[in-house]
């Protein structure tokens, strides 16, 4: 009988002691402008937990408008997070359980970028550096110019916020800036990684070490003007830990409700595309069994692409498959 209860209490105290997820607010007081293991952690995060914290926008400043930052340096980063048990081949899996503004002003500047148009037109507007201030309008989820010009006193647009930058620390003791993105994720600047949203990593350092910022209310595919609507954010997300993986992670992945996603990133958009491709028909062989003949009817009749940027250093292709389309493939 004091052999059972010994067993008992035992039981009891281990059930007690297991750690189960929780809230953490965390408050930037310093912000990266690199996507580096260097750098100390600002916070160490169980696999669970979610984490309520904040962004400013891309030239550092805060909900208040005020300057946040040091320096010029583009795309002040929150992080970086350190996710504990992560080490190089895992994979971690972030999930944005909330975002929202948290101003309602947002930043965009009247410029095209040389990779957009030709040269004859972006050396029209390459002097125009000084960004035009939107106003948002948060219970219409509408954005309209502040001082509008007489064409475009009606215009306005759709607003929903999204980071620009989710990334973890670049591999091999690289010191990637917050304008370029990689394997690692970076700034990848694609409006779906926003609420409820999941964006997949491969973890190269111990810790993973996640950045997080860049904040936008909108932007056209390919951010050809250079900004986005800039601005801040509040915002929740989770992480999981996917341990050993069976297949490696060569790309970013992202996931909601409507899409699976490939990134594809690459100095070259027709590289960038193939990296895209590859990885969506690397995810149909590994979750839905498809041989490479099946795969060409499923990407071929239902592939879609989104050219989400093209400015920084590493061009993004975007590969997307609806959900309903998957649905009707029999896995066995």
């Amino acid at each position: 009988m004091k052999y059972i209860f010994f067993l008992l209490v035992s039981t009891i105290c281990l059930t007690s002691t297991a750690q189960a997820p929780k809230r953490v607010n965390f408050t930037p007081s310093n912000y990266f402008s690199f996507f580096a293991a260097a750098t100390k952690p600002v916070l160490t995060i169980l696999p669970g937990d979610t984490i309520y914290t904040s962004s400013v926008d891309c030239d550092g400043f805060d909900k208040y408008g005020t300057k946040r930052s040091i320096g010029e340096a583009q795309n002040p980063l929150t992080g970086p997070f350190y996710v504990e048990g992560a080490e190089e081949g895992d994979i971690i899996q972030v999930t944005f359980t909330d975002m929202k503004f948290s101003r309602n002003t947002a930043l965009c500047l009247p410029y095209f970028h040389e990779r957009s148009l030709p040269t004859s037109i972006t050396d029209l507007v390459k002097n125009n550096l000084k960004p035009i201030v939107w106003d948002l309008d948060l219970k219409k989820n509408k954005a309209k110019l502040q001082a509008p010009t007489a064409h475009l006193k009606k215009f306005e647009v759709s607003i929903s916020p999204f980071l620009g930058c989710v990334g973890l620390a670049a591999p091999k003791g690289q010191e990637v800036g917050t304008g370029d993105a990689g394997p690692f994720g970076g700034n990848m600047d694609f409006n779906r990684i926003t609420k409820n949203a999941s964006v997949f990593m491969p973890v190269y350092n111990k810790g993973g070490l996640l950045y997080l910022g860049d904040g936008h209310a909108a932007q056209g595919d390919g951010e050809i003007n250079w900004m986005a609507l800039e601005t801040s954010l509040d915002y929740a997300f989770t992480v999981k830990l996917i341990k050993s993986p069976s297949t490696k992670l060569a790309y970013p992945r992202v996931e909601d409700a409507t899409y699976i996603m490939t990134v594809g990133l690459d100095a070259s958009l027709d590289n960038a595309l193939k990296i895209a491709s590859k990885g969506m028909l690397a995810w149909l062989q590994e979750d839905y069994n498809l041989t490479i003949e099946e795969a060409t009817q499923v990407m071929g009749s239902s592939l879609e692409y989104k050219i989400a940027e093209i400015v920084d250093p590493q061009v993004e292709i975007v590969a997307m498959i609806k959900k309903t389309v998957l649905s009707k493939i029999n896995k066995r």
